[in-house]
């Protein structure tokens, strides 16, 4: 989101969560897509911006779009780390192991993938995290064509900070560097 922001994209976000350890930059969300069974009426306010949705809400999206949508992978074991440390930072404990949880996510991600594919209402372009982390002009530019928008690609890839890519495979902390697992 902080890339295609600073690329040009209006973004359609509140600042509900504000900015913490864990996202020191912020979350670039927008309350009502966050939440299951919410209204789908922020639609109409999206157009021509940019709004996160996660993937357990983006089979929320109601048919018709045209819907464009950046599909990000990234390891499901970061994911349930990442996961794992903002519940345990809020002090919540939490239901289910992180290998359980990685194993839950991947079969969400996956199925989100696949159902989104097969709607002629929605393109899909799948964007790899680490590709953003160690290519990020490359992949800013894969953005923008596939948006069909000029962006400002040296604005996109400067926001990308590989120091806050703090919860990799394996589950160690520390600077990212190519090849890392």
């Amino acid at each position: 989101m902080q890339m295609l922001g600073a690329g040009g994209l209006p973004l359609l976000a509140d600042t509900r969560r504000a900015p913490d350890r864990h996202n020191p930059r912020g979350y670039f969300e927008l309350d009502l897509v966050r939440r299951p069974g919410a209204e789908s009426a922020w639609i109409d306010r999206a157009r021509g911006r940019a709004v996160k949705v996660v993937v357990p809400r983006i089979l929320d999206l109601p048919p018709g779009g045209p819907y464009r949508v950046l599909f990000l992978h990234r390891a499901v074991a970061e994911v349930a780390a990442s996961q794992r440390a903002l519940l345990e930072g809020a002090g919540a404990e939490p239901e289910v192991p992180a290998s359980r949880m990685a194993e839950m996510l991947a079969v969400l991600r996956d199925r989100a993938r696949a159902e989104l594919g097969a709607r002629p209402d929605t393109r899909i372009l799948d964007v790899e995290h680490r590709a953003l982390l160690f290519s990020p002009r490359r992949e800013a530019a894969r953005i923008a064509r596939f948006l069909d928008l000029e962006l400002d690609l040296g604005a996109m890839a400067a926001r990308v900070e590989p120091a806050l890519f703090r919860h990799r495979a394996g589950g160690s902390p520390g600077r990212a560097r190519p090849g890392c697992a």
